[in-house]
């Protein structure tokens, strides 16, 4: 039930239309509409509710004004406020996370791929970047991770993003799958690499490096039994169109379009994670460092497409700011990209150099 009250212009709602991730534009206050419970600027979180519940004394309903008041009765929780653990579930990413960690684990014990299950793996990402809207498949791929499991969540992700990109370039589906194959195994070879090399915990030595740079050789020759494209693909992810990459210095293209994807699939999931030397970078961020490199070190075109339609993507989404508070990414100016307008406190501003995301908010 909803009812207006006329003193103050509130309006008493049922407790259970709050949900998390509701951006509070204006306050909300207790059964009694007298004390004040959760001041507007918020994004509600599980432990608000639980402090709303406790603070009015059993009651079901709340007062809420204007603003407030209309996102509780005209909206529905989005899709991604729904923690990350039970979207992993729902959309079988964590499955294929799992299958990916048995499968590397093999590759470094055993020195062998196993095609069978890899192209199992593979036909599932496919088949849910069917009936998942990428909007989700974002919200995984932004979302904080545990670091120690980097490695098989950075597989799928790439895996994933390619598949985005595919579509985004309006590719046929055995393209798509093909790049979603190729993200899976891009880094395969990494499970070869020693293990204190590829976890240690700051900025690498020259010698260090030139250890880890081998590991897209080592995906080529692992994956003999699948197709050149795709093992092209594997080893020329790190090449750049200027000719500096690595393992063969090839430029423009002359690097497969299966590796110049996946450099940037690549790129992004490894700026936007977590790691033990460095914090994640949001995608605003990392789209504004891509438009740089665009004709040096990646495809330009590949990136155009990249940035024209991952920021529709994440519209609405909420964000960690630079001083630690959250808004919502409302909207954006693509000669700007870094820095978009970001909801605060029911106002909306531009962000900028000094007040900016950093991360896009987890919900674990």
């Amino acid at each position: 039930m909803v009812k207006k009250v006329k003193e103050g212009n509130l309006y008493q709602v049922s407790i259970d239309r709050l949900f998390e991730g509701m951006s509070v534009v204006e306050d909300i206050y207790n059964a009694d509409a007298t004390t004040l419970i959760i001041r507007r600027g918020r994004i509600i979180n599980s432990n608000d509710i639980e402090k709303i519940k406790s603070l009015n004394a059993g009651k079901d309903n709340i007062y809420v004004s204007g603003g407030t008041f209309k996102a509780m009765t005209n909206e529905s929780p989005p899709v991604d406020v729904v923690s990350i653990s039970e979207i992993e579930e729902a959309t079988g990413y964590a499955a294929a996370k799992d299958e990916t960690f048995v499968l590397l684990d093999e590759i470094a014990t055993n020195k062998t791929v196993k095609q069978e299950a890899l192209l199992s793996v593979s036909a599932e990402l496919s088949n849910r970047l069917e009936v998942t809207s990428p909007s989700v498949i974002l919200s995984l791929i932004n979302a904080l991770a545990p670091v120690d499991e980097y490695l098989q969540r950075h597989c799928v992700n790439v895996s994933l993003l390619n598949g985005l990109i595919g579509q985004w370039l309006g590719l046929e589906k055995k393209e798509i799958d093909k790049l979603v194959l190729v993200g899976l195994l891009h880094d395969c070879g990494k499970a070869l690499v020693p293990s204190q090399v590829l976890t240690v915990p700051r900025k690498l030595t020259i010698i260090e490096f030139e250890v880890i740079k081998m590991h897209s050789v080592y995906s080529y020759d692992l994956l003999t039994d699948f197709p050149q494209s795709v093992r092209q693909g594997a080893r020329y992810h790190h090449e750049k169109v200027n000719g500096k990459g690595y393992p063969n210095h090839l430029t423009n293209e002359d690097i497969p379009w299966e590796a110049r994807i996946t450099a940037i699939s690549d790129i992004y999931d490894a700026m936007v994670s977590q790691r033990a030397y460095k914090d994640p970078r949001s995608p605003f961020s990392i789209m504004a460092m891509l438009s740089r490199l665009r004709d040096s070190e990646v495809d330009g075109r590949l990136v155009d497409v990249f940035i024209k339609s991952m920021p529709e993507e994440l519209m609405d989404k909420p964000v960690v700011m630079s001083d630690g508070s959250t808004g919502v990414l409302r909207s954006y100016d693509p000669d700007d990209i870094e820095y978009p307008m970001i909801e605060v406190g029911g106002r909306i501003i531009k962000s900028d150099e000094q007040y900016h995301c950093i991360a896009m908010l987890n919900r674990d």
